[in-house]
């Protein structure tokens, strides 16, 4: 009998996955029918629904591996970063999804989320976490992000562990939770995470449209409101090359 196998688990949510099958337990339903409904419309490749029974969902594994994780070196070839890249922008250039909201941070309001990234910003810098000047640094990057941009239809959450190849191909991208109308260059500064380097062979599958200053801003905003949420929920930003460094990298 194959074993379970715990592959995130928090107050949200949490997955298992036993053989081939995932069960995904959110207690917010409605993350749920977007990941559902965000998968039934991508025109990228996407796993199969087995069934849901509320708060369960079951999906299929992808064939191939992941692009990487964070704080280690990618065994991905150029070519298969091009190939994300390439099925970022099919999905980028299909119709908006009929629903409002998700998108990530890239789908939020930008004046909520400017006071949401001061008042984190102030809480690193009162509670010690991180220096007054790499939070300040980081944030005058981030105002690259506060600029206008027309929506488009985004995953949200485009992790390169959520990102499957296997022969240079894209066999699969997991994970549709958080997926809306938003912001492009946000969803290729979540790939890009951790990995600046990767930015080129990714936009060499997406063609014209990448905004590096943009991009940077998102990595910066990223990385400074996701360290104290990371620390709380038994995650570590300030292992190597993860958050924290993505960070110090802009200094």
């Amino acid at each position: 009998m194959d074993e379970v196998e715990v592959v995130v688990a928090h107050s949200e949510r949490a997955t298992l996955r036993v053989g081939d099958v995932f069960l995904k337990v959110d207690a917010d339903q409605a993350r749920t029918a977007t990941e559902v409904e965000a998968m039934a419309l991508a025109p990228v490749p996407t796993p199969e629904v087995l069934w849901r029974e509320p708060p369960v969902l079951a999906i299929a594994a992808v064939p191939g591996t992941a692009l990487g994780r964070l704080g280690e070196p990618s065994p991905a070839s150029p070519a298969a970063w091009a190939a994300a890249g390439a099925a970022v922008r099919r999905l980028h250039d299909a119709p908006l999804p009929p629903w409002p909201g998700r998108g990530g941070w890239g789908g939020r309001d930008p004046g909520a989320l400017a006071a949401q990234l001061d008042a984190e910003c102030a809480a690193l810098v009162s509670d010690g976490v991180l220096p007054a000047d790499l939070v300040a640094r980081n944030r005058r990057i981030a105002e690259a992000v506060f600029r206008p941009h027309t929506p488009v239809f985004t995953h949200g959450d485009l992790q390169l562990t959520h990102v499957f190849t296997e022969g240079d191909a894209v066999t699969g991208i997991i994970d549709w939770s958080e997926a809306g109308p938003g912001d492009a260059q946000f969803d290729l500064a979540t790939l890009t995470l951790g990995h600046e380097e990767r930015l080129a062979d990714v936009a060499v599958g997406y063609g014209p449209g990448v905004e590096p200053g943009v991009v940077r801003g998102w990595w910066s905003l990223r990385s400074l409101l996701n360290v104290r949420w990371l620390a709380a929920h038994g995650f570590d930003p300030f292992a190597p090359g993860c958050e924290v460094d993505v960070l110090r990298a802009r200094m």
